[in-house]
């Protein structure tokens, strides 16, 4: 399986702030918000990522992330000229998938929660096993303003809605998406909405109109944190500081991911620790070989 981050779009509601800086590099406490999809991605154990954004953008990316191979990954690059909608991803990265499963995410979704990377691997082998698509559900207090997924007792996705005045559940879906390949194809022949863009709720309502769009519940002991407001980018910054001083243990640290999922060795996690060592980033990854 393969994964892609939308990392598109101007971050207008984030003005000024996303004036002259992709709202995926702004900061999320102590590192840039593209580093907590991304981790979501390496949780799920997949190791080819796409990281797709805007002309102005993409060199900015590519100067945070290189190719990867110091966290064993590999990543490529794609622009999106201008918004066509989520959906367009699988189009924009149609080679890139090639014949392979993917997973999309979207580039400032925070999720945090014990036993998320087997609730990622079940997602990975719903959909690799031929199982159809996956989404998740998250349950919120006012479904109102979010897209809303109703399923039954097989977990079978019933109907999807976009900001419904009377929810047929409490279950939001959040940006967190599983396709099998077919998916390239079936973004390709989705007509565009009214506001001209590539729905991925009309990508996902085709899986559904086959019976082939399953749901995962997210529940108690997961966060799904919105980064869309500057209250929202403060409040998740707050969540992690919390987490980690509480803890000890740092959120969404890329490096620690891929020495625990064995992308690197421990020579690998020291060369990154060494380079960040006057840091208490660095310090933390030094200090993992030591525990």
């Amino acid at each position: 399986m393969k994964g892609i981050i939308l990392a598109g779009g101007k971050g207008t509601r984030l003005y000024p702030m996303t004036k002259a800086v992709s709202k995926q590099l702004l900061p999320i406490y102590d590192k840039p918000l593209i580093y907590y999809p991304l981790s979501v991605l390496m949780l799920a154990g997949i190791r080819d990522i796409l990281i797709i954004s805007t002309p102005e953008d993409i060199g900015a990316y590519k100067a945070l992330l290189g190719d990867g191979a110091a966290i064993g990954v590999r990543f490529d690059y794609a622009v999106q000229d201008k918004p066509r909608g989520l959906a367009d991803a699988f189009i924009v990265g149609e080679d890139f998938i090639g014949i392979d499963s993917v997973c999309l995410i979207l580039g400032d979704n925070v999720f945090y929660g014990q036993s998320f990377s087997h609730i990622l691997e079940k997602a990975v082998s719903a959909v690799d096993g031929d199982q159809g698509a996956v989404i998740f559900g998250y349950p919120v207090s006012d479904a109102r303003q979010y897209g809303v997924v109703e399923f039954d007792t097989d977990m079978n996705a019933v109907s999807i809605e976009e900001k419904p005045e009377h929810p047929k559940s409490k279950y939001a879906v959040p940006g967190l998406y599983f396709y099998p390949n077919d998916v390239v194809g079936i973004a390709q022949n989705i007509d565009p909405s009214t506001r001209g863009e590539i729905e991925i709720t009309s990508v996902n309502n085709e899986y559904l109109s086959q019976g082939r769009l399953k749901v995962q519940l997210l529940g108690r002991g997961m966060a799904w944190l919105d980064t869309g407001s500057p209250d929202g980018m403060l409040k998740a910054s707050e969540f992690v500081e919390a987490i980690q001083s509480r803890q000890g243990f740092y959120v969404s640290c890329i490096e620690e991911i891929a020495w625990r999922s064995n992308f690197i060795d421990d020579a690998g996690l020291k060369k990154l620790g060494d380079a960040l060592k006057m840091t208490d980033y660095g310090r933390y990854l030094l200090s993992l070989m030591e525990d």
